[in-house]
């Protein structure tokens, strides 16, 4: 059985007398105790068990106000509707006295849970959770609703509050799992901050501007905007900002203490309060003071960009002279060791709370945590926030009621064994989702053909953007069921094609004749990239999949260049329904294909169908060297070493021009199957890699000019006939030469 603990309760560590009596007089100060060597994050007074969170010793608040749930869990409080309603402090007090007398009490108590914290019984124990843990579950919204509550994430906000309470810290060094949550918890740390501050500055950076925009735009800016009126202050500007939140207009603050019929809200200067981000950079926020700095994704900067040079600049932003002003919030997974994560391995080890300077400091400053990938996996979360660790004997539900039917170690080791063949792809599973610092930390392997910094740069973005990027799952079909007349696209959950472009109606299903053949309309538009089959059914049940991809190239049509626009890797019952569903795809599209001929059904079936015209002719290769059946099909072979390193290279090119992240941002190969297949490529173990294939046909069909046989026309040289060149000027004629 498996166990382990993020955290350990430390047994008197305070003699019993001594914290009776701190206790009875309410002595315990909030930060760093130095006597006894730990951080105090109560702010009552009172202290009651101290947890071992990564060898930093922190004392939690004394049990107080502790409040149960139904159903013994956790449980979100809906927001009164009589209070919803009202939109900002200004609506408030044109209610009347005996309305605001009924809500006094709950504002009050939401204001204090705000700043204490707050206790609840959840599987029977009385529990504590932060104050910022408690804004984040209670006020904000998160891209699902309200966020579940989870073990893992009430200890990293114990941690941070230790990190904000000692002030010899400047902030927290997280080294996380993917979909950990950081980005949304940082997000609502940043609103719930930056709502009770004044003139102050609050900044984010990512691993680049985009995504520093996208983190503001798509959380900060929601769960600001989702504030109840008693914690919102009034905004400035517009609701939803692109580029910076501010809290500037003067504004009525609460007083805590109820007010009398006579006793108007107390009027206060505005907060002088910003929230915004920076382009990815060494020097970004170099000379401005930061109360809070979020430094999303900060394992993954690559050259020429340093997230230790941007430490050494963005730190001296949160103090002053020796005093921490200000806090950072970092958090990432890591990048291969020369793709930013040797950097960012090198901050995080300069972070260990037991590696301190004469001055109590660690070398970064910072706070080292780190949270194996078991403790907060999307899906292994029972529904009282603990990971299950081990395969249950009876199924556990989590948070929404499904059935958890095997323990996270158990999915976690099937991953990796199912990866071991490849161990480019186990390396990038090992620092995505990894459960020693030494699996967070692993580097790439040397072998891999193709840039998987920038293939999994594109998965991850990929995935983060899963619900808004539009790949459209469908099929294609003939126009009321009648072949070679007109080709559509039906959207179907169960069809075979993914697609993220179609083109526009004047362009769909353009095609001609030409000497009784059917030709594409849209060749300088793009093209098709094919690996087919050409056996139905194999002994095994397996096989082959047949595999095509579009491509578009740049043209002065309303097409996005140097776009994969289509996928398909699927193998239906009968290799004629592959066929067809190809032939139909190139129709509707008005795009030619260049399919491997050393499986020809596919290629005669173009040809028996009208359309030999769409199948592209090997293109290193003049038409007189073509062989008989290449000039009646069309099509490449994949037998020849030249076609290979061709092949190989064209997919090289493309990963490197535009995938992953470039200067204006993101590529926009939307395919994870085609990203995936393209980190496992094995050149010398081809047949594995359908999707591979196919693509690379794709490329080298739309760069047809860069494999054309090197032939360039020479001037013809002079030759000497023996006759002599006269020069007939004026009256008698004289040899040249």
């Amino acid at each position: 059985m498996y166990e382990q603990t993020l955290y350990t309760v430390v047994k008197d560590h305070v003699k019993p007398k001594v914290l009776k009596r701190m206790n009875r007089y309410k002595k315990w100060e909030y930060g760093h105790n130095a006597e006894h060597d730990l951080v105090v994050i109560s702010k009552t007074g009172e202290i009651g068990e101290i947890y071992k969170i990564q060898d930093l010793l922190i004392a939690l608040p004394k049990e107080k106000d502790i409040v149960e749930f139904e159903n013994d869990r956790w449980s979100y409080t809906e927001y009164p509707k009589e209070l919803s309603k009202i939109k900002s402090v200004f609506d408030w007090e044109e209610y009347p006295l005996d309305f605001k007398e009924k809500w006094y009490d709950y504002i009050d108590k939401e204001f204090t849970r705000r700043e204490e914290g707050f206790w609840f019984i959840n599987k029977g124990k009385p529990t504590y959770i932060t104050g910022t843990n408690y804004m984040y579950l209670q006020w904000s919204k998160i891209d699902v609703g309200q966020p579940d509550f989870r073990e893992s994430n009430r200890l990293f906000y114990i941690f941070w509050e230790a990190c904000k309470a000692d002030k010899r810290s400047y902030g927290m060094c997280y080294l996380k799992n993917r979909r950990s949550g950081f980005s949304f918890m940082s997000s609502a740390e940043s609103v719930n901050l930056a709502t009770i501050s004044t003139d102050s500055r609050f900044g984010i950076l990512s691993k680049s501007g985009p995504d520093a925009k996208k983190m503001f735009t798509d959380k900060v800016v929601p769960i600001s905007v989702n504030y109840p009126f008693f914690f919102k202050p009034i905004q400035d500007g517009m609701d939803r900002p692109k580029t910076e939140l501010a809290y500037r207009v003067p504004a009525s603050k609460f007083t805590r203490r109820k007010l009398d019929s006579n006793e108007k809200l107390q009027e206060i200067t505005g907060l002088d309060t910003t929230i915004d981000w920076k382009n990815t950079g060494d020097n970004s926020y170099d000379g401005e003071k930061l109360k809070l700095l979020v430094h999303d994704e900060s394992g993954k900067w690559e050259r020429p960009t340093n997230i230790l040079n941007n430490w050494r600049v963005t730190r001296t932003c949160l103090r002053l002279g020796s005093r921490v002003i200000g806090k950072c919030m970092m958090g990432s997974t890591s990048n291969a060791l020369d793709k930013g994560g040797g950097n960012f391995k090198k901050l995080y080890n300069d972070s260990d709370v037991t590696q301190r300077n004469a001055n109590g400091q660690t070398r970064s400053g910072l706070y080292s945590l780190f949270i194996p990938m078991e403790w907060n996996y999307e899906g292994y979360i029972d529904s009282y926030g603990f990971p299950v660790f081990n395969t249950p004997k009876e199924g556990i539900e989590d948070p929404h009621g499904t059935k958890i039917t095997q323990g996270v170690i158990e999915y976690w080791d099937n991953e990796v064994e199912g990866l071991k063949s490849d161990q480019d792809s186990l390396n990038e599973f090992y620092r995505q989702f990894p459960r020693t610092t030494k699996h967070a930390f692993r580097d790439e392997s040397k072998q891999s053909l193709f840039n998987l910094t920038k293939i999994y740069d594109q998965i991850d973005f990929n995935e983060d953007l899963k619900n808004s990027i539009k790949v459209t799952r469908g099929s294609f079909q003939w126009e009321n069921a009648k072949q070679d007349t007109k080709v559509i696209f039906v959207p179907n959950k169960d069809g075979r094609f993914l697609v993220t472009w179609v083109p526009p109606a004047h362009l769909q299903n353009k095609r001609y004749i030409k000497n009784g053949t059917n030709h594409p309309g849209n060749e300088h538009c793009g093209a098709f990239g094919c690996d087919p089959y050409d056996i139905s059914g194999t002994v095994d049940g397996r096989g082959s999949k047949g595999s095509l991809h579009g491509l578009t190239k740049f043209s002065m049509e309303d097409v996005p260049p140097n776009m994969f626009f289509l996928e398909y890797i699927a193998r239906p019952q009968t290799a004629e329904m592959f066929f067809e569903d190809v032939l139909m795809a190139c129709v509707f599209y008005g795009m030619p294909i260049l399919a491997e001929n050393n499986k020809p059904r596919l290629l005669y079936y173009f040809k028996r169908r009208g359309y030999r015209g769409y199948s592209i002719n090997r293109p290193d290769r003049k038409y007189n060297k073509l062989s008989v059946t290449e000039r009646e099909l069309g099509g490449i072979p994949n037998s020849s070493e030249d076609i290979k390193q061709a092949h190989a290279a064209a997919i090289e090119t493309y990963i490197n021009d535009f995938v992953g992240l470039k200067e204006t941002g993101y590529g926009d190969t939307y395919f994870q199957r085609t990203l995936e297949d393209w980190a496992k490529f094995d050149i010398n173990n081809r047949t594995k890699h359908d999707a591979s294939i196919s693509s690379g046909l794709a490329l080298m069909a739309c760069n047809k000019h860069r494999y054309a046989p090197n032939a360039p026309r020479q001037k013809p040289q002079a030759v000497d006939l023996g006759f002599k060149k006269y020069d007939n000027k004026g009256s008698t004629s004289k040899i040249i030469s």
